[in-house]
């Protein structure tokens, strides 16, 4: 029986210890401590929640001043360094909450602008107590000492320059994306992007490029392929079964007709990408013995480490096709006295070619 209530006992005592430590953590010892602050923040935050218009923005922006002001009080009490530093990790949580507050918005809290600006502001945070001398009541400003003056700016400049490279991340995470075409690019040589992995195509191509056979072809890129496959459907109605007087005629100014009809599948495709702009559409005509090859080209006029640039290319044949009464669809050589109309086929796949594209005839 004695064993019984000593493990009771014990259980108990443990639940109180627990009880105690959460009772001394949330219950402030005086009305003067970082507690007072975080309940504030709290009772701020859900007041803003009832209240309306510049009030409800008031209210929340308190709210928010409490809350620095009582994780940084409370960070600070006993302050854990950052390895290899001597910045405190409560620097490190409030200038995450100072960046959150400064520079995020309703929508997003998190920002790239609060990641950007996050160490320096951490940085910063943790120089300033080195300015400040005095007690809770009473502070003046001060010069810190040469040696101390020294480690703020090495650890000032370290946190910018993590903030620059941050900065370069977002920055060339922005480009990739309005300017995917890029990545078809070779980064092997590059001292700051690294191509984690190949970017994945779901397009069959054909590659043709002017380098050895032996190199590695970059990938096609993706933005080209559906301006061709979409300058194609637009062809192919506008050419297909119409009267070959007409489509001659149409051939003559085929560069200014494709280009009309690109410009077209560019705005409706690739409206959300910045690089719209950077491509352009041509096209090439050449008499064959059956009718004509029309070569339809979407010309790629953005950066690139071929100095020549790179073209896609799908080719078309437009041939005539007698249409008769009493007869099915025949070449127009093996029927005579008929009215001849276009027909276009296309290349299923797109041809990427590195180098500059053929002149014009």
């Amino acid at each position: 029986m004695q064993t019984l209530f000593k493990d009771v006992f014990g259980f108990l005592n443990f639940f109180v210890g627990i009880y105690e430590g959460i009772r001394k953590l949330l219950v402030p010892p005086k009305a003067y401590s970082w507690q007072t602050f975080i309940y504030l923040s709290v009772f701020s935050w859900a007041i803003s929640f009832l209240a309306v218009g510049y009030v409800k923005s008031l209210i929340a922006f308190c709210g928010w001043l409490f809350l620095i002001a009582g994780t940084a009080w409370y960070t600070t009490d006993d302050p854990l360094r950052v390895p290899g530093t001597f910045m405190p990790v409560g620097a490190v949580i409030t200038g995450f909450l100072v960046s959150v507050f400064a520079f995020g918005n309703p929508v997003d809290i998190i920002t790239p602008r609060t990641i950007i600006l996050w160490p320096t502001i951490a940085a910063i945070i943790t120089a300033i107590p080195d300015f400040i001398e005095g007690t809770d009541t009473k502070t003046t400003a001060k010069i810190p000492k040469p040696e101390v003056r020294e480690k703020i700016i090495v650890l000032v400049a370290s946190c910018m320059l993590i903030s620059c490279w941050i900065q370069f991340y977002f920055l060339m995470d922005n480009w990739l994306t309005q300017y995917p075409s890029l990545l078809i690019d070779n980064f092997e040589r590059s001292t700051f992007v690294v191509r984690i992995a190949e970017p994945e195509t779901t397009t069959e191509t054909e590659t043709t490029t002017e380098t050895e056979s032996t190199e590695k072809s970059p990938k096609i890129p993706e933005n080209g392929v559906v301006i061709l496959d979409g300058l194609q459907i637009r062809i192919e109605a506008e050419l297909n079964k119409k009267p070959w007087s007409q489509i001659e005629r149409w051939l003559l100014d085929a560069t200014k007709e494709v280009r009309i009809l690109g410009n077209q599948v560019i705005d409706q495709n690739l409206g959300e990408y910045e690089e719209r702009k950077l491509w352009r559409v041509e096209a090439r005509v050449a008499n064959i013995k059956t009718g004509y090859r029309l070569d339809l080209l979407s010309i790629w006029i953005g950066p690139s480490s071929n100095p020549k640039g790179y073209y896609l290319q799908k080719s078309c044949q437009v041939e005539p096709i007698a249409v008769s009464a009493t007869t099915s669809r025949i070449p127009l050589r093996e029927v005579e006295e008929t009215n001849a109309v276009a027909e276009i086929e296309c290349d299923r796949l797109s041809k990427f070619i590195a180098g500059a594209p053929p002149a014009q005839r």
